[in-house]
């Protein structure tokens, strides 16, 4: 029997001196709320995750190339497999309408799957834009047809995800409750095709545009496995900063765009043509880092630009040069 346990000292009290048994007690007591302080602990790791537990680690990124950063005439999904592989990425995003037009054209869907594949690349996410959240019935209707459209695009090529924007609502203001509601059917659709959406909000976007909104929308839902997908430049349009990653944490993080922004244009008028290679513009790399690195993110880095300028330079160029300039922000 341990003599620090309280029953013990119970039964046995008037065998000790006064003395002894208040340094008993006391010990007993110390014991007892080591083990409430040890409890807490365990109880807090399983709400919150372990993430909140490693703010001095730092997490194995991955690295993903979206296709936009690497648009050239003539390059075709299995050619864009071919240089994010030569670049080091482990995963791709490509966009609907390329596959689209590769398939118009004679190509398959087995094709980029199997292709992929046999370089050792994910696809990671389809970047599409369904009108899913359109206050109009039968705009609505259309945008959820192009939804399961894209859903079984996503289902064929492999993909994790499906990306989920607010196009249709970025250019006015939609009671986002509503929204929210809307988006409970599009994760409900989906899970028939065993993908996860992303919900992705704008900077641009009056509905949906910042980081606030999108949780707003994550918790209202009423969805308990929605994943949001955040963007360096987004955040920075939408509230000019990049706070929010903690309130998100990594549970719910499916995926993070990587970009940066020059200091001019200015934050008004800056639009997706002017973003630039992570590390080239005034994004704070040392806190988003930390910050992703804070909630245990050990998820996918996806490049995204739509810089003219790196286009012209060709798709490997602007591949190599993406992974290269991400990796000296974060593993620095």
């Amino acid at each position: 029997m341990d003599r620090d346990d309280p029953d013990w000292i119970q039964r046995n009290r008037r065998r000790r001196s006064p003395k002894g048994v208040h340094r008993a007690v006391q010990a007993a007591r110390r014991r007892a709320r080591d083990y409430t302080v040890q409890a807490a602990c365990v109880f807090v790791r399983l709400v919150l995750g372990t993430s909140t537990w490693r703010d001095q680690q730092t997490m194995p990124f991955k690295y993903c190339l979206n296709t936009s950063t690497i648009r050239s005439e003539g390059t075709s999904p299995l050619d864009t497999i071919d240089v994010a592989a030569d670049a080091g990425y482990e995963g791709i995003e490509p966009w609907a309408d390329e596959i689209d037009a590769f398939v118009e054209s004679g190509g398959s869907l087995d094709d980029i799957r199997e292709k992929a594949q046999d370089r050792g690349l994910r696809i990671v996410n389809l970047i599409a834009f369904p009108e899913w959240a359109v206050p109009e019935d039968d705009r609505r209707e259309a945008g959820l047809s192009e939804l399961r459209r894209c859903l079984e695009l996503a289902r064929r090529l492999g993909c994790s995800f499906l990306a989920a924007p607010p196009r249709g609502i970025h250019d006015r203001s939609v009671d986002i409750f509503e929204v929210a509601e809307r988006y409970a059917s599009v994760v409900d659709i989906a899970k028939e095709y065993g993908i996860t959406p992303l919900l992705e909000y704008w900077g641009i976007a009056k509905t949906l545009g910042r980081t606030g909104e999108a949780l707003l929308v994550a918790a209202e839902c009423g969805r308990p496995d929605v994943q949001i997908l955040a963007d360096v430049f987004h955040m920075y349009k939408g509230s000019g900063h990049h706070r929010g990653f903690d309130q998100i944490g990594a549970g719910r993080l499916g995926l993070v765009h990587v970009n940066d922004y020059p200091a001019s244009p200015g934050r008004d008028t800056i639009s997706d043509a002017d973003r630039v290679f992570p590390g080239d513009g005034l994004a704070p790399w040392d806190e988003i880092v930390s910050n992703l690195n804070r909630i245990g993110f050990d998820g996918m880095l996806s490049v995204e630009l739509f810089n003219q300028s790196y286009w012209d330079r060709g798709p490997e160029w602007a591949a190599k040069m993406g992974i290269e300039k991400l990796r000296g922000k974060v593993e620095k």
